[in-house]
């Protein structure tokens, strides 16, 4: 006869899981605006077609967050935990993509959440 195994729910462990750039770390999460995942880099990288040219006009550092306008004039405010806005000047041109979140500035890619 086998004992009946003691299974613990995920839920409460991923109610408790705080990121590290919360704390001045390296981010340990993988949602938007947080630590870059290889299979986020590589689709993104895989649809060259959705990449939008921007050029950043507001960068607040202590917040993390970006105002950048589109080659067209359209404003798209990005925040990003893992130190995007570190990197920046008003005035560098980047490029995001809207579908996998991702930010490239100079060959570097940050993961960005779009407000």
């Amino acid at each position: 006869m086998s004992t009946p195994r003691n299974r613990l729910e995920t839920t409460p462990v991923r109610q408790g899981a705080v990121c590290m750039c919360v704390h001045g770390r390296a981010c340990s999460s993988f949602a938007p605006g947080h630590a870059v995942h290889l299979i986020q880099a590589r689709l993104a990288s895989a649809t060259p077609g959705e990449w939008l040219d921007a050029i950043v006009t507001t960068v607040d550092a202590s917040e993390g967050n970006l105002l950048l306008h589109t080659l067209d004039g359209a404003p798209l405010a990005l925040w990003s935990g893992a130190g995007a806005a570190h990197h920046l000047v008003p005035g560098t041109p980047v490029a995001f993509h809207p579908r996998y979140h991702a930010l490239s500035v100079g060959g570097h890619l940050f993961n960005c959440l779009a407000l």
